[in-house]
């Protein structure tokens, strides 16, 4: 690439080829949109800003702009995505020395983030509500994702030849391109290509449901488009109905985990069946409810400790 480019080129300008050149095709669409936002970030903080002018001030400058309107883990993420162009930057000669060294990251405090779920009643009546009929339709997706806590792009690519019915598993190898022009898409992760058992209720409903449907073909696509506001309306009509708590289907994700980790299932269990790359994710995700079963625990033990 450094042919193609100069000390004194826009950084901008520079970015957005190292983009093109390092990352297009190299990495997933929804990670490339998000080097492309940073390259219209970089674009707006420092728009006459040269190659050659990139000392650690004006790194850490903007740095320290971008910091006034996002939050710190944003801008650690907005800084890890600049490092790489930079430091093939000073490899070709185009930068002295490397600007990035010892930056200071900033940004505003994080919101609390109370996620959204449903509880155990809350859970059994959204179920009982569901209009379960003898062909597939997007209540019986609800069901599904509430008894698998599997993300959305993840449950539309089910397709039949995903079902083992007899050792009751469910596998979880790929993902659908909603948001693009469908087809199959591999996993978030590594991680998130896994084997989750299923209770005996989802194996004799979807054994009979899936018969004689093409093995490979995804259950719940059709030939129409598939919008997650589509499914999340769904949802919503039957949560207002009940006249419970509105969540979304990611929020269906979160109700099954919630209701894991609240019956006793460990957190590396409960890690490995969401399909998260750590239980660091997990604990990060989950921390306020891991922090009442704490307290329980700690009940627990003071009356264990009392009786001896």
């Amino acid at each position: 690439m450094q042919s193609d480019v100069n000390k004194t080129q826009l950084f901008y300008d520079y970015y957005q080829q190292w983009i093109e050149v390092y990352k297009r095709g190299a990495i997933r669409d929804a990670t490339m949109a998000k080097y492309l936002m940073t390259q219209k970030w970089v674009e707006k903080l420092v728009p006459e800003l040269k190659v050659c002018e990139l000392t650690r001030t004006t790194y850490q400058k903007l740095l320290n702009d971008y910091a006034k309107e996002h939050e710190r883990q944003t801008t650690l993420d907005f800084h890890h995505q600049l490092k790489g162009a930079i430091l093939d930057a000073v490899d070709d000669g185009l930068i002295e020395r490397d600007p990035t060294r010892k930056a200071i990251i900033k940004g505003k405090s994080p919101r609390v983030k109370k996620i959204k779920y449903l509880n155990q009643f809350e859970l059994h009546t959204l179920i009982a509500h569901l209009d379960i009929k003898d062909e597939i339709n997007w209540d019986w997706f609800i069901l599904l994702v509430a008894k698998t806590g599997m993300r959305f792009s993840e449950a539309l690519a089910i397709t039949p030849g995903d079902f083992d019915f007899a050792r009751q598993t469910l596998s979880i190898s790929k993902t659908w391109d909603y948001k693009g022009d469908g087809g199959f898409l591999p996993t978030k992760n590594k991680s998130s290509v896994r084997k989750i058992q299923i209770d005996w209720q989802i194996v004799v409903k979807f054994s009979e449901l899936t018969k004689g449907l093409p093995e490979d073909e995804p259950i719940f696509v059709g030939e129409t488009k598939i919008y997650n506001s589509t499914v999340n309306d769904v949802l919503t009509r039957h949560c207002k109905a009940c006249g419970i708590s509105e969540i979304s289907i990611h929020g269906l994700r979160h109700t099954h985990a919630s209701l894991l980790l609240f019956a006793g299932v460990s957190i590396a269990s409960v890690a490995r069946r969401l399909g998260h790359a750590s239980m660091t994710t997990t604990q990060k995700t989950y921390l306020h409810i891991i922090q009442e079963l704490e307290n329980k625990d700690v009940d627990l033990v003071m009356r264990t400790l009392s009786g001896l």
